[in-house]
């Protein structure tokens, strides 16, 4: 399913307004872990799937990355991303992540942060990702982890003061569409147990170098102390691997 939301104005506002919309990467939680495992980047040929404003896009260029290709499907992300975008080695392509038809060993690098969790077929995306990286090359992928999808209402339970008493964690391993609420809209994410996430990058031929589940460090706790539930239990999985 190759959904859009962020081509609908009210989506696309709200999403505008959140912190890591106007911040960019240092207002990202899990930025600080996800940027320790990227490789080297320069003189690297990047490639990232899901680009959104480009911030990744436009990291990889100041780390001196020989040339990158964002891809994203929403034509507000990709306007934005331009307007921001003032490097002709930065190139933007509207195409949903789905539809990638790279050429064998085209990039060094391919980066996807928080948006393969809306793709159906995660082990296709992992063989055309195999084929267009050079042999030793990285595939740094950042998801929505599977305790935090499994159950489609995503939120926590609740005493009968309001508080936050736990993370319910059920369904763990009926896989698949999960119908969810998102900046007030429905959205259509897919859930995956972190073993068919690891299996399916080795079946596709790599080898995971790193697993990672962050938690906001304590620079940002300080910065924002209302993250400080998200030290509970984990949002975010991250992986790296190399093409073997």
């Amino acid at each position: 399913m190759k959904q859009n939301k962020y081509d609908d104005l009210d989506f696309f506002t709200n999403y505008s307004q959140m912190p890591r919309s106007i911040g960019g990467l240092n207002a990202a939680g899990e930025w600080e872990e996800l940027r320790a495992m990227l490789p080297e980047l320069r003189d690297k040929k990047v490639l990232d799937l899901g680009c959104g404003f480009g911030w990744h896009c436009l990291y990889a260029r100041e780390q001196h990355a020989r040339s990158v290709v964002g891809v994203d499907l929403s034509e507000n992300m990709l306007e934005r991303a331009r307007s921001m975008t003032n490097d002709s080695e930065i190139k933007y392509l509207l195409l949903p992540i789905e539809d990638i038809d790279f050429t064998a060993g085209q990039f060094d690098v391919v980066i996807s942060s928080l948006a393969l969790h809306y793709i159906e077929r995660f082990d296709i995306i992992c063989q055309k990702i195999h084929h267009c990286l050079t042999p030793g090359g990285t595939f740094v992928l950042s998801v929505e982890h599977p305790v935090f999808t499994a159950l489609a209402s995503q939120d926590w339970y609740y005493g009968p003061q309001g508080e936050k008493l736990h993370w319910p964690v059920d369904d763990y391993y009926h896989e698949g569409l999960r119908q969810t609420r998102f900046l007030d809209n429905d959205v259509v994410k897919y859930h995956r147990t972190v073993a068919t996430y690891m299996n399916a990058l080795i079946d596709s031929g790599f080898g995971i170098t790193k697993v990672s589940e962050p938690q906001p460090s304590q620079e940002m706790l300080d910065k924002n102390p209302g993250m400080r539930d998200d030290t509970r239990r984990p949002i975010f999985l991250m992986i790296a691997a190399v093409k073997n």
